[in-house]
């Protein structure tokens, strides 16, 4: 895990913005939670998205609480995806390799094995080559 004190000297003073009704913080903080949770998921089922719900769950830490978002940033597995793409809107080469290896090996199980009608094996192909597309298109 990273230095969350390294991580609190780096981040923009801009990230963390928690509001000031208890209410909300607290809603910001359950579906931060919850996509914290989701994307936990989604690191085992390659059709569950990891990486768009960890940034969800980033932007609820940073109106909720400062602690639970530094944990997410700081966190040795996941934390370093997160900051880069906050700071420089991009994707680690490896990741990019990961998620496509990923899409093509469950999308393509699918369409070999699970899914008897052209159509959606048609459509699952397509989704499959978009998704990859979109991926491949954000810098390294």
């Amino acid at each position: 895990m990273q230095n969350p004190t390294k991580v609190i000297q780096e981040r923009n003073e801009e990230q963390i913005r928690p509001n000031r009704s208890g209410l909300l913080r607290f809603i910001f903080l359950v579906v931060g939670v919850l996509t914290t949770v989701l994307g936990l998921i989604g690191i085992i089922l390659p059709v569950l998205p990891t990486t768009p719900f960890l940034l969800v769950a980033a932007a609820c830490f940073a109106r909720s609480s400062e602690k639970w978002y530094l944990w997410l940033l700081s966190n040795r597995y996941f934390g370093k995806y997160i900051v880069a793409w906050r700071r420089e809107r991009r994707i680690p080469l490896h990741a990019k390799v990961l998620a496509v290896a990923m899409i093509v090996g469950s999308i393509g199980a699918s369409i070999f094995w699970f899914v008897p009608l052209l159509a959606v094996k048609i459509l699952l192909a397509v989704i499959g080559v978009g998704v990859i597309g979109y991926i491949c298109h954000f810098p390294n």
